[in-house]
């Protein structure tokens, strides 16, 4: 045996400290995206939720600082500095440079957390090139300074602190470069979150400011969240474009076992629901036991209502939960003490008594609504009853559709250009706009690896449809046979055909709005595609600019003229305008848009999923007022005429 290929205890690593976090920081918050940087933010901010759940803190300010660092401050008890007596070092360098360190693990400091893992601070700090953290409390100011999770010298304490000055913690940190693929903070991605956590915690004032931005007075842009009305508010907030049929929000709240229970729910005349569960303010995106419980008890509150009251007609049998539950709008908050969530990422919970407790609490509060507001019990029965009849009809439809396994080939739509390889990993499928872009494609792939769909014109607006409508599209019908993977409640993420489902849509308003459209599809009806990460859009070049026998593309008429000068001498031999994928030739389509090595596609996730619904809401659902708002907004240098 030569001496490489030995494995013995020399070979075992141990990772000391924070090295393990250094090592492999995708284990830890999730990847070194977009999505990781800023995750970094949650978690410091999760240490003020906890202290505002606590009961000690009312203020939380977030600050996006002009060279890309980020401070979190809040008015809370303030970060522990007296010595601990394991480490006999102050507890604040503890918690940030120790995992698991923390005070969330006996219930005494915290009765409930989300930061419950203990990793939270300790993370960031590793995965920032420095990281300053100031603590008021115990008459003084405190200071300690880290650079790579390492200590840098020791605590300071800086002064007292004067008669009127609040306890508190601020943390600011420089999120390391050399372990990010970005280091660009999201003004709306945190606003988002931010928002969502002053719904879920009522009262709690979170303020965020960005420095980097200004306002047209020189002042940093700022936005301040701070909801009374709770998660109350946030569904009347998520339904602000949508046609309610009752005008209170039904809400409720109970406590069992010391878990606290909040539901909010109000039903509407649209077709799309928008249910969303937390766990200690975590978004169970994957669900669990609490959503588990709501769906169980809803089903059967209503079926019982509407049997009592002779409401269900000839449906033959009872409503399903898909029925109950198109148009409605609900928000599911559970605070437990000791939550157990699958995974680190923290997206399913898994206690299993909470399930009873959330469908113990739902069976009499909704019960006992419904025998007050009969108008309001009848009018979500009647809707639920027209959701099973379309449903009924959508059934044979749908039949057809269903791909049973990934490996069955004999019912692929004539229009798709399948690939040779049957590795979902490997496959890349392109849903072209138009039959001329989609023969490009065709001539222009890899045929080894990449599929080819051309899709005619826009499909159906999904957000407007039942199932039963959207099923009689071709356009739709092809893209679900050639993902393969079925559709709404049937589809089954393992099932899918191609991991890259890449949208090839033309640069302008046409292509733009095809591209909504798709999205909005996957998001309704196939939305674990998104989650997955499995969605992207092409990025086609605007222009091709050549000179002296070199060729440049250019994204934007700002890079265009930058290279015309630059790279150019200011007399290009030619500026090419790409109108559309369509008109170019197969080569030119290869180069750009379809070879590995040179193209650059935009992945497209879902990471707050009701920003997401609300946006889709406003973008494709039937009220005109906020779209042209949101437009209006979005585009001030338009000129708007009424008509």
């Amino acid at each position: 045996m030569s001496q490489e290929s030995e494995y013995g205890a020399g070979q075992i690593q141990v990772l000391e400290g924070l090295e393990a976090v250094r090592k492999r920081p995708a284990m830890y918050i999730g990847s070194t995206d977009a999505r990781g940087l800023h995750h970094l933010v949650y978690e410091v901010v999760d240490n003020s939720i906890d202290e505002a759940l606590a009961g000690h803190c009312d203020d939380i300010t977030v600050t996006i600082n002009a060279d890309d660092s980020v401070t979190v401050s809040d008015d809370g008890r303030g970060i522990p500095v007296d010595t601990h007596d394991e480490y006999e070092r102050p507890a604040l360098e503890v918690i940030l440079t120790v995992l698991h360190a923390g005070g969330k693990f006996d219930n005494k400091s915290y009765q409930v957390s989300g930061g419950l893992h203990g990793v939270g601070v300790s993370v960031v700090n590793a995965l920032s090139e420095r990281l300053e953290a100031e603590v008021k409390r115990d008459g003084a100011v405190f200071r300690h300074a880290f650079e790579a999770g390492e200590p840098v010298g020791d605590m300071e304490r800086v002064r007292d602190m004067d008669d009127d000055e609040e306890t508190g913690t601020e943390v600011t940190f420089w999120p390391d470069t050399g372990v990010f693929e970005t280091g660009d903070f999201s003004f709306s991605t945190l606003s988002n979150r931010l928002r969502e956590l002053a719904f879920l915690n009522s009262g709690v004032r979170i303020t965020l400011r960005d420095e980097r931005q200004e306002t047209e007075d020189d002042e940093a842009i700022e936005e301040t969240y701070e909801y009374e009305g709770g998660i109350r508010e946030f569904v009347e907030y998520l339904n602000e474009t949508r046609s309610v049929m009752h005008e209170d929000v039904i809400y409720f709240e109970d406590e069992e076992q010391n878990i606290q229970v909040e539901v909010a729910m109000q039903a509407t005349e649209d077709l799309q629901g928008s249910i969303h569960a937390f766990a200690n303010n975590i978004n169970t995106r994957e669900g669990g036991t609490h959503l588990t419980g709501f769906k169980t008890a809803l089903t059967r509150v209503i079926n019982d209502y509407g049997n009592e009251n002779d409401l269900l007609g000839d449906i033959d049998g009872n409503l399903k939960g898909e029925d109950i539950r198109e148009g409605l709008t609900a928000v599911i908050s559970i605070k437990h003490p000791d939550p157990q969530f699958e995974g680190q990422t923290k997206t399913k919970l898994g206690n299993s008594e909470v399930r009873g407790i959330v469908e113990g609490a739902m069976h009499e509060q909704l019960g006992t609504y419904f025998e007050e507001h009969p108008d309001t019990a009848e009018a979500i029965v009647v809707k639920a009853v027209e959701a099973a009849k379309a449903r009924k009809a959508a059934q044979k439809a749908e039949e057809l559709t269903r791909r049973k396994s990934a490996l069955e080939s004999t019912s692929l739509p004539g229009k798709l250009a399948d690939c040779q390889t049957k590795d979902p990993e490997e496959a890349e499928l392109f849903i072209a706009e138009g039959d001329s872009a989609g023969g490009s494609a065709k001539q222009a792939r890899n045929p080894e690896f990449q599929a080819v769909l051309p899709i005619k014109g826009k499909i159906l607006n999904v957000e407007k449809h039942r199932l039963d409508r959207i099923l009689e599209n071709d356009e739709i019908r092809n893209m679900i046979t050639a993902i393969g993977a079925g559709i709404g409640d049937e589809f089954d993420i393992d099932d899918v055909r191609y991991k890259k489902i890449i949208m090839a849509t033309d640069a302008d308003v046409d292509g733009a709005h095809i591209r909504t459209l798709m999205l909005t599809f996957f998001y309704r009806h196939m939305r674990p595609l998104l989650e997955g990460g499995y969605v992207y859009a092409t990025q086609p070049p605007l222009y091709r600019i050549r000179y002296r026998g070199e060729t440049y593309d250019a994204m934007t008429e700002a890079e265009r003229d930058e290279i015309v000068e630059e790279k150019c001498d200011g007399s290009p031999t030619q500026v090419q305008r790409f109108k559309g994928l369509g008109e170019m030739n197969p080569e030119q389509l290869w180069e750009t848009t379809m070879n590995p090595d040179n193209r650059i596609l935009k992945q497209i996730t879902v990471e707050d999923a009701a920003a997401a619904d609300k946006m889709f809401s406003v973008l494709m659902g039937d009220a005109v007022e906020p779209r042209k708002q949101f437009i209006k907004d979005h585009a001030p240098e338009a000129e708007w005429i009424d008509i």
